[in-house]
């Protein structure tokens, strides 16, 4: 668990110094008071990414040149500077070389009302789900994302030329396709893990009144290099890369029609919590319970589904809440309490 947690020029917070508890963790104030980002702040220093953004450059503030968070974890002091064109990262005094042995260290599960995009938006959504949990269970999955991204948008950059070259095409080739097939192996067994739980999970959050399931959809078909060369001409007229897996798929399906399309809004939140209970019960199984950041997201639900999701958390994570109000507060188990107001933080005994 995060035993304190430090920020210093981190968006809204010029310092924010706060102790945190096991269990529940609760953050209480009106919108724009700051609660969304002492959550981040928590994702930041241990997956040294955002669950908000793909990119660390918005979270300083404006006129400065970066910004520093520090954390007590499991024990640990961990460390991280952020300055646009550096990062220092630092484990217990000690700079880090490589980010591979911090990122052993925590894992995170989010929960936030925007999550609804991921059963009715596009598929990048739900391909940045499983990016976010290949990234905490392999130390391999990141790198393999990174290599294919920078392949992708090299030779998306030479077919746009006014001239493209074949044989620069044809290196480019080689790294798309040796990057794309393991990234997409990782993926279809990561859906394989999280398949059985998104299910139960589901199966009790609807009560047994409906099924449903996750499947995945390759965005290259049964073999990339060939699919590749059959898109050649498709590919000069668009200018840009037609198979991969940037074209990867999670499809979900509620009793057998496509979730985003034929679902109603309180079928696809429920699907949502199914998969991020999933992933947090994936991330149990797998050597530790996760640290849960759960935003503003409980006076969206019904009774019956904010039960639902209370029963099955992981007893052993510890949870940090945000609310504007909390009229169910009966519901829910003691916990440390927090007030923001004007920028402030005050602990409610």
């Amino acid at each position: 668990m995060l035993s304190d947690l430090r920020l210093r020029q981190f968006r809204c917070f010029e310092t924010l110094t706060l102790e945190l508890g096991p269990g529940f963790n609760f953050f209480l104030g009106a919108n724009g008071q700051g609660k969304t980002t002492i959550l981040e702040a928590a994702c930041v220093i241990l997956r040294l990414q955002s669950q908000r953004s793909s990119s660390l450059a918005p979270l300083g503030q404006a006129g400065r040149k970066g910004f520093a968070l520090r954390a007590g974890f499991d024990g640990h002091e961990l460390e991280f500077q952020y300055g646009g064109l550096r990062r220092r990262i630092s484990f217990d005094g000690v700079e880090q070389r490589t980010a591979t042995e911090y990122l052993r260290l925590g894992r995170v599960v989010s929960f936030a009302n925007v999550d609804i995009e991921l059963a009715r938006g596009g598929s990048e959504f739900r391909r940045r789900y499983l990016d976010f949990i290949g990234a905490q269970l392999d130390a391999t999955y990141r790198p393999t994302l990174r290599g294919y991204e920078r392949a992708l948008r090299a030779r998306n950059w030479l077919l746009k030329s006014p001239t493209p070259r074949g044989r620069e095409l044809a290196a480019y080739d080689r790294l798309l396709v040796e990057h794309g097939t393991r990234l997409q192996a990782l993926r279809a067994a990561l859906v394989v893990k999280i398949a059985p739980s998104a299910t139960a999970a589901y199966r009790k959050i609807s009560g047994g009144r409906e099924e449903f399931s996750v499947g995945f959809v390759s965005g290259t078909g049964e073999n990339f290099a060939d699919e590749l060369k059959k898109s050649q001409g498709e590919e000069t007229r668009l200018r840009q890369t037609i198979v991969g897996p940037h074209r990867d798929e999670l499809e979900m399906k509620i009793n057998g029609m496509n979730a985003a399309t034929f679902a109603s809004e309180g079928q696809q939140r429920s699907a949502v919590l199914a998969l991020k209970l999933a992933q947090a019960a994936l991330f149990a199984s797998a050597g530790g319970a996760p640290v849960l950041l759960l935003d503003d997201i409980f006076g969206e639900l019904d009774s019956t589904r904010r039960n639902a999701l209370l029963d099955h958390l992981p007893c052993a994570s510890q949870k940090l809440v945000t609310a504007t109000a909390m009229p169910w507060r009966a519901e829910f188990p003691a916990g440390h309490r927090y007030e923001l107001e004007d920028g402030k933080l005050h602990r409610v005994v």
